[in-house]
């Protein structure tokens, strides 16, 4: 088979053409659906039954199991899905694949969707030029999607045309008498086969062509087919591998959910192919191996009409023709009834894997979650976590995985507030002091970094395609997490105050560590409101803003109280002058850091909250 670097180069071509069409579709799909896109998703996976049912309609109508896959990869990096939603679309997305076999089956064929590309294209470029934002974002996912299937048409045309060179793969012909080894060769090379095209629907195809010219019998096909469906999972797994540990623990469980599946298949392999043939008699399509048989006693017994019953090269005049055209009508009319069979082996494999499956996707999480672990835990889990962007990242869903980063950013730095709590109740001097300054410190320096990272994130996000509505929260955004930040150097303050307080031998009194506890309590919860807030940031309603607004008073008026009566304080001895001093520092550097807070709580009310 000739393959040209030209071919090659038109190969790469096609992919980039496929890579850009998928960019632009999912991108103006986002700005179009902008914040209700999350709610869409989250309807249609609020449990795994409607999970299944959505991961079956997503891959009949894209036809790819690992186009909906890795879109679902997506969404779980981006926060958008838990794990355990997207092992149920996966699981419906498997079964979903079976739509185009029965198509290759019935008509031989893949419905030609890159037929109605330019078209589209045509209906598509008016609204690129319009000037409202959902139209042009519209078009863009209209132009996006005849992008897409044009590079998918293309891709076709440049690859190694193996369903039409099956000869590739006649001399696995002497692997086919070697009992149940031959049934884990052939699926091996299903497997493989798959991993090298990633299209378990190609492969189905080559495997058609093989069972039709009786080069296997049905055994051995549905080895071929059962290979290719684990070998479809290798490119969730390669577009999981720049995402975050959620995404990989999905693109796991998809492979998981595969190879359980081929195990019990395997395992029962001849009971479940006899249970097919009864089915494939009953449907009326006869045995399985009618044709193999067929084909199999003419090479025996005929090998000139054998040779000659494909190809059509026999004269007409031949003595021999009559018989090759008989025996080809009839291998023509065993070749409908044997291709509905692998069909139908193909679509049973698949729902008796999701029936068995489904009800242990609480299991499969678990086993997912200790194969990939978290990289860190407990309270130094310091580190980005949502905003690893891969391949198939975009603008819209860059927003969503941001505002998770600066949720759990926030929380993480609520945790500083305790910390210094505790610092101010530590004898100075002591290893338990020093250590938790030194840990204090190291926080409020990783809480920096933090920041910046988050900040570039943003300003990358924001260089893409966006609505209005995403340039405004990234704007909002931005300033949230100024004042995290703040919080955090507001923390690293106290333990510098005392440090000072510490070095003049100042002491407090049992009344100044009261009163400094209950303002850090007014403070917890304030930080609490807020990282609530920021958790459930799109649906924020008025009366979680005032309680925010109602603790903020509460801790300025409190400082009011405290600063007014500190001087009595001191002039009445109940503390020296200088512990009044650091005690007043501490005071106002907790109430600032209730400003920041609520600071934070501003940006939303004018950014996020719904009108």
């Amino acid at each position: 088979m000739d393959y040209s670097i030209l071919d090659l180069l038109g190969l790469l071509g096609a992919v980039g053409l496929f890579l850009f069409g998928m960019k632009v579709m999912s991108e103006g799909l986002q700005k179009v659906a902008g914040d209700r896109l999350r709610n869409v998703l989250s309807a249609m996976t609020r449990n795994r039954f409607t999970g299944v049912v959505t991961g079956v309609f997503i891959t009949a109508f894209i036809q790819s199991s690992s186009a909906s896959i890795v879109l679902v990869v997506s969404f779980v990096n981006a926060g958008m899905m838990t794990l355990n939603q997207s092992l149920a679309v996966i699981f419906g997305a498997n079964l979903g694949t079976t739509f185009t076999t029965w198509i290759i089956s019935l008509l031989g064929f893949k419905v030609e969707i890159s037929a109605f590309a330019v078209p589209l294209m045509a209906l598509a470029t008016p609204l690129l030029f319009s000037k409202n934002g959902k139209r042009k974002s519209f078009g863009e996912f209209v132009f996006g999607f005849a992008l897409l299937f044009l590079g998918l048409s293309m891709i076709s045309d440049y690859v190694p045309d193996l369903q039409k060179n099956p000869e590739m793969f006649a001399s696995l012909q002497q692997y086919a008498s070697m009992g149940f080894g031959s049934i884990l060769v052939f699926f091996l090379v299903g497997l493989l086969v798959t991993c090298i095209i990633q299209s378990s629907d190609a492969t189905f195809a080559i495997c058609l062509v093989m069972f039709a010219k009786g080069w296997v019998d049905f055994d051995l096909a549905c080895a071929i087919v059962l290979g290719a469906s684990l070998g479809t999972t290798i490119t969730p797994l390669l577009a999981s591998l720049s995402g975050n540990v959620a995404a990989k623990r999905a693109a796991m469980g998809h492979l998981t959910f595969n190879i359980v599946g081929c195990i019990w298949c395997l395992a029962l392999f001849y009971p479940v192919i006899s249970f097919i043939s009864h089915l494939c008699v009953m449907f009326g399509e006869g045995d399985p191996n009618t044709l193999y048989n067929f084909v199999t006693h003419l090479q025996q017994t005929d090998p000139l009409i054998y040779n000659n019953l494909f190809d059509n090269t026999l004269p007409i005049d031949h003595p021999q023709y009559a018989k090759v055209t008989e025996a080809s009508a009839n291998v023509a009319s065993m070749q409908a009834g044997a291709s509905i069979c692998l069909a139908i082996f193909y679509s049973s494999y698949k729902f008796l894997n999701l029936v068995i499956n489904i009800w242990f996707t609480k299991l499969y999480v678990k086993a997912v979650e200790w194969v990939i672990p978290s990289r860190k835990k407990g309270d130094d889990d310091f580190g980005i976590k949502y905003i690893q962007g891969g391949l198939l990242s975009s603008s819209e869903l860059n927003i969503a995985q941001a505002e998770k980063e600066i949720a759990v950013y926030a929380e993480r730095v609520g945790r500083m507030i305790g910390m210094a709590q505790t610092l101010v109740h530590t004898p100075s001097g002591t290893d338990d002091f020093n250590k938790l300054l030194s840990r204090i410190e190291k926080y409020e320096d990783i809480s920096d970094r933090m920041e910046i990272e988050i900040a570039d994130y943003l300003n990358k996000t924001a260089q893409g395609r966006l609505s209005n509505e995403g340039k405004l929260k990234i704007a909002g955004m931005l300033n949230i997490i100024s004042e995290i930040e703040s919080i955090a150097d507001c923390c690293y303050g106290i333990g510098k105050i005392m440090l000072r307080k510490a070095d003049s031998r100042a002491e407090f009194n049992d009344d100044i560590n009261k009163n400094i506890d209950t303002m850090y309590g007014y403070l917890d919860e304030a930080m609490h409101l807020m990282v609530e807030n920021l958790n459930n940031i799109d649906n924020v309603n008025e009366s979680q803003l005032m309680k925010s607004y109602n603790k903020e008073r509460e801790i300025n008026n409190m400082r009011n109280q405290l600063r007014s009566v500190n001087v009595s304080n001191i002039n009445e001895n109940k503390y020296t002058y200088q512990a009044g001093i650091y005690y007043m520092d501490v005071i106002s550097d907790l109430e600032r850091t209730g400003d920041y807070i609520i600071n934070v709580a501003d940006v939303i009310k004018g950014m996020f909250r719904r009108q």
